[in-house]
């Protein structure tokens, strides 16, 4: 994790000055864009780690450069926004955000968050002994990191997939948000619980031709059965 390569993105010079100060502190290295368009730019040429990326920006808005990141790749994303309302988070988390800060921040705990992103979004496993599960027509193949259904690869981003395992790997187990928070996301992770209901709902959408259901338990959580 140390001298991993962070892109800050923000139009307002003395957020890029904080946060890098304290990022190249804690032994990252940074590099910034001031706009959307920037942004893609530099993504593309640096390959950073990971994205600190402000919602509200010259050219192209947050949401939109988070769109078209996450259509080419799982690069982690952590949104700046500067109104603490859900609805901003929640169009974030939807576009595949992996997580907010709101504005005003404390400099410290956005190293806390960006060293947290970094970890659960580490190397995933790649035990080759890990037998495939089946349940329905869904094949979950953890040594491969794939999904097919009927034969059929689904694509899955990164935190899908391991939120699919997680419940396959417990078929007929109702799990709590906050226990699949705990397995997907690990402990440190900074969002809420609506995170978990984004990524059913993404789940839900890519697995529609599927005879495992993912269904929702009120008040408790969610489980995946055979129909």
């Amino acid at each position: 994790m140390p001298n991993e390569l962070i892109l800050l993105v923000d139009d307002e010079p003395h957020i890029i000055e904080l946060a890098s100060m304290y990022l190249e502190q804690d032994g990252f290295r940074t590099i910034s864009a001031g706009d959307g368009l920037a942004a893609l730019e530099r993504v593309a040429q640096d390959t950073p780690a990971l994205l600190v990326l402000d919602l509200m920006l010259p050219k192209l808005d947050g949401w939109e450069v988070c769109k078209q990141i996450r259509a080419e790749s799982d690069l982690p994303i952590l949104m700046l926004t500067a109104r603490d309302d859900d609805i901003d988070k929640i169009v974030g988390l939807e576009l595949g955000a992996d997580d907010y800060l709101t504005k005003p921040f404390n400099p410290r705990e956005l190293v806390a968050r960006v060293k947290a992103i970094l970890r659960r979004t580490g190397p995933r496993r790649t035990d080759d002994s890990t037998e495939a599960l089946h349940i329905g027509n869904l094949v979950i193949d953890p040594a491969r990191h794939e999904a097919r259904v009927e034969g059929k690869l689904i694509d899955l981003r990164a935190k899908e997939f391991d939120l699919l395992l997680a419940l396959v790997e417990n078929e007929g187990i109702v799990l709590s948000r906050e226990k699949l928070l705990d397995i997907v996301w690990g402990f440190d992770f900074y969002g809420q619980t609506r995170t978990v209901d984004v990524h059913i709902a993404h789940l839900r959408n890519k697995l529609e031709t599927c005879t495992a259901e993912i269904e929702t338990v009120w008040g408790v959580g969610y489980k995946i059965t055979a129909t």
